[in-house]
């Protein structure tokens, strides 16, 4: 199998997305067997420093369907911040998906050599990189960063997931071993 820009980015997208929402689903649990408020998995934070979990979902939406965007030589699309509700995150996550899921593979060729420039507005500088670069070194750093922390916040408020909720798509992979004859 040729390894693609397209594929790289998909098939890590779309399938990491789902796990947030499974995570999101048992916060949900969570709040309601232990008649807790669910806003205050939403608001959560690591740190006073760091952002809230629903920040952290929309950052890690926002990685995906932007780096999806960019490396296709195609603007992003806005979605609003408005999301307050585990329900609303999950939907997030689901247009998100939606919109990855919607671009075919012909839109990403030639996108491991596509320029790629991200504005720095404070000091009028930007990174230059080409789509290779892009998503390794960019994009999908974010996009992990973002998710384990929203996983982190979750884990840290007493919610029972553990790494095989984070990485729930690797059971595809599971097989029984050939017995030695």
């Amino acid at each position: 199998m040729k390894i693609t820009i397209h594929s790289i980015a998909t098939e890590t997208f779309v399938p990491m997305l789902r796990s947030l929402s499974n995570i999101l689903d048992k916060g949900a649990e969570h709040a309601r067997s232990n008649n807790s408020d669910p806003a205050a998995l939403v608001n959560a934070r690591l740190a006073p420093d760091m952002y809230t979990l629903a920040q952290q979902v929309r950052l890690a939406c926002n990685h995906a369907k932007d780096a999806t965007a960019r490396v296709t030589g195609k603007e992003p699309p806005q979605f609003e911040d408005s999301e307050q509700t585990l329900e609303e995150l999950k939907a997030r996550i689901a247009k998100t998906i939606g919109y990855v899921d919607s671009v075919r593979a012909a839109a990403f060729e030639g996108a491991e050599d596509r320029k790629i420039t991200i504005p720095i507005p404070e000091n009028d500088m930007e990174f230059e990189m080409n789509g290779l670069q892009f998503l390794r070194d960019w994009a999908l750093p974010h996009f992990y960063f973002h998710v384990v922390t929203a996983y982190d916040i979750l884990r840290h408020n007493g919610v029972d997931i553990g790494k095989r909720d984070y990485l729930s798509h690797v059971g595809g992979y599971i097989r029984q071993r050939n017995s030695p004859a």
